[in-house]
């Protein structure tokens, strides 16, 4: 049901899944979702992106409330879709987020072929949004914070960012963070402080800590009834 497509810029190619609504037509204006996965589904198959996530949008019933192009790309084994700096000697891994450096490579990318996908005549520009889990959270938090015009909602689980950073779409993107209060990998710490930090200026944020949860949290939010709801019901305009 998702088609393998390639983006190619330059002499660069970014690998992604594509699913298109039922009787897609190009007369008709979509929601856009962009979807960023985990660094245990990085790779080259095109195709261990869709390990989480990708039957959410599959479900018959979600298909027919919520018609939508979601777009699952894939980050390279050895790459990161943020610039982070990490340290996994230590449990959760200590992770830092820099503001200062230029995208890495798979994040130029997306935020290319987006910028594409927002040309076409069957997207509606007012209504894309962008989610991911673990590595692909992170990647949702920068890519707010490089792209803060282009989404409308965004959601991101098990992931963290720099705090700095959302002071750039505190007041531009709609926010919905998940995080189980068990995670060892990815300390729920990180969430907790972008949420500060996007409340502090100015935005209002949907938080859920699941207390029983380690960092397979993206059970449970997948699991949550009001996600795809609250996503398709936000809008730039």
């Amino acid at each position: 049901m998702y088609e393998h497509k390639e983006f190619i810029s330059n002499t660069d190619t970014l690998q992604y899944r594509i699913l298109y609504p039922k009787n897609f037509s190009e007369n008709i204006q979509y929601p856009v979702v962009l979807f960023l996965h985990g660094a245990g589904e990085r790779g080259s198959d095109n195709n261990k992106q869709l390990i989480h996530g990708s039957k959410l949008f599959l479900n018959d019933m979600n298909r027919g409330a919520f018609p939508a192009i979601v777009i699952f790309p894939q980050c390279p084994k050895n790459d990161y879709w943020a610039y982070v700096s990490m340290n996994r000697t230590t449990k959760p891994i200590t992770i830092e987020f820099p503001l200062d450096l230029p995208p890495t490579l798979p994040l130029k990318l997306v935020m290319l072929m987006m910028e594409d996908y927002m040309s076409k005549p069957y997207v509606n520009r007012d209504k894309v949004y962008v989610g991911g889990l673990s590595m692909g959270g992170m990647g949702t938090f920068e890519i707010l914070y490089r792209k803060p015009d282009m989404f409308a909602a965004a959601f991101a689980i098990c992931g963290g960012g720099n705090p700095e950073g959302a002071k750039a779409y505190a007041n531009k993107t709609e926010l919905w963070v998940f995080h189980g209060a068990k995670d060892d990998v990815v300390d729920p710490q990180l969430s907790v402080q972008i949420v500060s930090a996007y409340l502090n200026a100015g935005g209002k944020p949907n938080f859920t800590l699941y207390a029983d949860d380690n960092h397979n949290s993206w059970d449970s939010t997948f699991a949550e009834p009001k996600l795809l709801p609250w996503l398709f019901s936000k809008s730039k305009n």
